[in-house]
């Protein structure tokens, strides 16, 4: 009997979106949040005596367990929302949900406005204590953001407003995607449905779907440019009242890292985006275009016969067989999330699009969303969304407030899972055609993750700089987007997708702006980790976990330096990275060189 491809949420709330258990559980999550914030009145910063201290640690031993039970309630929403669309009942959870986070919200601005308010030398001594001297990290790291708020009442006051205004324009966002289906030959398919099909071997089929596709997207085009226009323009006046210029701000803090590490990543890979544009144009002559065109992009290699295709049971066992070359705790881990039905991958109508990893802390579990088709790309995506689930494993006897990690950093452990998939398809192809059509999905994540994800990056910075000025039209959100893929991909396309910001969900996303760049930075992270695991076997496994577990607790630089004794903030360990992609492209050119001439 093969692995299920449905998930098991009965193990957290028996009943799904009906689930009596779950609405138990909300209320007893809403009268924590009620007595936290009852132990938190009783600091008084003032003071500095042991009553502080003693509350103090009651407060941040209470905080532990509804910052995780705030975790697993929307962790098991947002699953029951994925893959229900239509589930209205989720819906309504998610509204309880909510407000219940935004008084933890409210509770947790007074706890940092009064670790602000500690007297220096008093605040030092505690965190030598225990038990707050494992938070450290932690709480310097909440003090000092505290100092760059506005007061508790006004911070309060945001995020009640966030209820009904920047957080309601999230959750229109993704009722109208749920709402929308792609007619294509007779059928509705749903989003998720449809992007599966940009991988068709057939130009016709993904020429015809992408005109279905964008005719879609240009249809709502003017609510998601409202949407998109209400978001950005309800962060920019937060930012304004808090001081904050910089619209890199916020997301630099939330990825614990520095400006200069940023600008020097993609410095870099703006210097080397020619073998890249060489790849997009020698795949347009394999695939016998002039030029490729957006559609073009996912489409299979015409040099080879059929497409790779592995049912699900198939993809499981290769992906645990090229995980236990690189340790018996990823393999034995990934075979269990299997067994265990952590992962909905079935492809059917009604699903939202994409993929995720989410994680229930109180359960140390995880589970996976995605719609499974077998495309090597397919393959690869669920290897990447268990490596998030194995980063979740990994810090699982961490303490519950040292577990959140940065964005950019939560990008590492998923991407180096799917290069150690992807890696060893290329080297274990049974014929140089198959490694030919392994290589090419592999360099397509350097295409997705060094110009696609380029083009988000510089899509958003413009927009926002125009968004100061006032509202932005779907119009020119459309030139907006097509004048960053241009320059991100090295003007190599015939055509490009000028409503990718409708439909790209993490424009809006509301926890984390700038929900791109940590790609980028945690692929070529990984690219370094995979180097030292190729260099130095012997014992990588324990050296990996060492590194993740510290990724709550430390800033990227710092880490960088700590495990892989390298500095961020210079071009040397970009341009490293970066070259060790070119690498697979420069093999790419040379197997294809005969094809071509043949040709």
């Amino acid at each position: 009997m093969g692995y299920s491809m449905t998930w098991d949420l009965d193990i957290f709330f028996k009943g799904g979106s009906s689930s009596k258990e779950f609405l138990i559980f909300l209320d007893e999550f809403n009268e924590e949040v009620k007595e936290l914030d009852r132990l938190v009145s009783n600091i008084n910063p003032v003071r500095n005596d042991e009553n502080d201290e003693f509350s103090l640690i009651q407060a941040f031993d209470l905080f532990k367990n509804t910052n995780m039970k705030s975790s697993q309630a929307g962790a098991f929403i947002g699953c029951l929302e994925a893959q229900n669309a239509q589930d209205k009942k989720a819906g309504q959870l998610r509204i309880k949900q909510m407000k219940i986070v935004a008084s933890l919200k409210m509770v947790l601005s007074k706890l940092d406005e009064k670790l602000m308010q500690l007297d220096d030398a008093f605040f030092m001594k505690i965190l030598e204590k225990e038990p707050l001297n494992e938070l450290k990290f932690v709480l310097n790291e909440r003090r000092e953001k505290a100092k760059e708020k506005l007061s508790v009442k006004e911070e309060s006051l945001i995020t009640q407003l966030a209820m009904d205004g920047f957080e309601g324009w999230s959750q229109m966002y993704d009722t109208i995607v749920g709402s929308m289906t792609i007619p294509y030959k007779g059928e509705k398919l749903s989003v998720g449905q449809a992007a599966n099909k940009f991988s068709d071997p057939d130009e016709r089929t993904r020429k015809e779907l992408f005109t279905a596709w964008e005719q879609a997207w240009e249809e709502k085009s003017d609510l998601f440019a409202r949407t998109l226009n209400h978001l950005a323009g309800f962060r920019l006046s937060v930012n304004e009242k808090r001081g904050w210029d910089d619209i890199l701000k916020e997301p630099l803090e939330i990825g614990r890292m520095k400006k200069e590490t940023l600008e020097s990543m993609w410095n870099v890979i703006a210097d080397h985006k020619e073998p890249l544009v060489r790849f997009l144009k020698r795949k347009a002559e394999l695939l016998d275009l002039d030029k490729l065109s957006w559609a073009d992009l996912d489409a299979p290699l015409a040099v080879t016969a059929e497409s790779k295709v592995m049912d699900y049971q198939e993809g499981a066992d290769f992906i645990i067989q090229q995980f236990a070359k690189f340790g018996s705790q990823l393999a034995n881990f990934t075979q269990k999330a299997f067994e265990d039905s952590w992962i909905e991958a079935e492809d059917r109508p009604g699903k939202r699009p994409g993929g995720f990893c989410t994680g229930f802390p109180l359960n140390k579990q995880s589970r996976i969303f995605m719609t499974y088709s077998g495309t090597p790309s397919n393959v690869s995506t669920l290897a990447h969304e268990l490596g998030h689930a194995f980063h979740s494993y990994a810090m699982r006897d961490i303490h519950p407030l040292n577990r959140s990690y940065a964005m950019n950093v939560a990008e590492t452990a998923s991407t180096f899972a799917e290069m150690v998939v992807a890696d060893a398809a290329v080297k274990e192809a049974a014929s140089e055609e198959e490694k030919l059509v392994l290589l090419e999905d592999k360099i397509q994540r350097s295409v997705a993750l060094l110009m696609n994800i380029h083009a988000r990056y510089l899509f958003e910075t413009r927009f926002y700089d125009e968004r100061k000025q006032g509202y932005v039209s779907a119009e020119r959100l459309n030139e907006l987007m097509v004048d960053a893929q241009k320059e991100a991909y090295g003007d190599a396309l015939s055509d490009y997708n000028p409503t990718f910001w409708a439909s790209k969900l993490h424009f809006y996303i509301t926890g984390v702006p700038f929900y791109n760049f940590p790609y980028t930075f945690g692929y070529l992270f990984s690219l370094g980790i995979y180097a030292n695991a190729l260099k130095e076997p012997e014992g990588f496994e324990e050296k990996y976990i060492a590194l993740l577990k510290d990724t709550g607790s430390m800033k990227v630089e710092d880490l960088a330096e700590k495990h892989l004794g390298v500095d961020l903030k210079t071009r040397d360990f970009w341009e490293e990275a970066v070259n060790a992609c070119m690498e697979d492209v420069e093999e790419f050119m040379r197997l294809t060189d005969p094809l071509v001439r043949k040709a």
